[in-house]
């Protein structure tokens, strides 16, 4: 089991690390874009006060992967008690077997049966998935969604994590160059206030010196319009969300499956040395009685 965990971890692994670089470019690309212009703000960024919230929960279908089920399943319990605490109506999308099962001892309401996607990922559920939830947040009906899986490392490490996917966080980018402050909005001003203040010497004027100012946030060329280019980035960015922590899920559970099938190995390998020891132990104690045995009837 822990080969065909392997070889299934291999072709996980590639698929995850083909798609990360490309979700977390586009990640970028929508929340700089957002961020840099104040006429970009819309639906998808409003922080409404949360009535109902919807929790996509990504588990496996089968066992045999150590603590991989349990964490997410005391993840999404704590997640969902914490929300009923505050009198607020959770649904529960299940992606996963165990997780279904889990949601449906406990009473919690879910929707949907999404146990083929844990086994065969496929981009086009991902994308029904989305346009509902565009749809329902646009409609009112829900005001968050958050999604609860584990996020592949390295075969290893897997971490627990719980991101929101809807409204965007823009205060969460992925930022490669570490040199773009997200959380102005403005481009007028405030941008050379913010300059000044970090060591830029930028004036209304004309610039002192380009090498001392610190990039701001890109001033972009919108072609055709604002309109066309959030509808075209948002519900690709909210769709890729969902699929790539599909595929950080899938990798992680088949290398859960491998550790733990290497741990179980590992302990039937001890056990058979321990039964081994033990085994020729009585067996020389019985040829050593026997011996005696002998030795005594021949001297009676």
């Amino acid at each position: 089991m822990k080969m065909v965990a392997s070889s299934k971890l291999r072709h996980a692994q590639l698929m995850i690390e083909n798609m990360l670089p490309y979700e977390g470019m586009l990640e970028t690309i929508l929340k700089s874009f957002m961020a840099a212009n104040i006429d970009a703000k819309g639906r998808f960024t409003e922080n409404r006060e949360a009535r109902h919230v919807v929790l996509i929960v990504y588990a496996s279908n089968t066992s045999l992967c150590g603590a991989f089920n349990a964490n997410i399943i005391k993840k999404m319990i704590s997640t969902v008690e914490e929300y009923q605490r505050k009198k607020i109506d959770v649904t529960i999308y299940p992606i996963g077997r165990k997780i279904s099962e889990k949601v449906k001892s406990l009473g919690y309401s879910s929707l949907g049966n999404y146990q083929s996607l844990t086994d065969a990922p496929n981009f086009q559920t991902c994308i029904q998935i989305g346009q509902e939830l565009e749809r329902k947040f646009i409609a009112g009906e829900i005001d968050r969604v958050e999604l609860i899986y584990h996020h592949f490392k390295s075969a290893g490490s897997q971490i627990l994590t719980r991101k929101r996917l809807i409204p965007i966080n823009l205060e969460e980018a992925m930022d490669y160059d570490h040199t773009r402050d997200l959380k102005h909005v403005i481009t007028d001003e405030h941008v050379q206030e913010y300059l000044k203040e970090h060591g830029g010497h930028r004036a209304l004027t004309g610039v002192k010196s380009k090498s001392e100012i610190k990039k701001f946030n890109d001033n972009y060329i919108i072609e055709p319009d604002m309109k066309t280019i959030l509808q075209a980035l948002i519900p690709r960015y909210i769709n890729l969300m969902i699929y790539t922590a599909l595929l950080d899920s899938n990798a992680s559970e088949h290398a859960a499956r491998m550790v733990a099938m290497q741990t179980a190995t590992d302990n039937a390998d001890e056990l058979l040395h321990d039964l081994r020891l033990t085994y020729n132990k009585t067996r020389q104690a019985a040829i050593t009685a026997e011996l005696l045995d002998i030795m005594g009837g021949s001297f009676q």
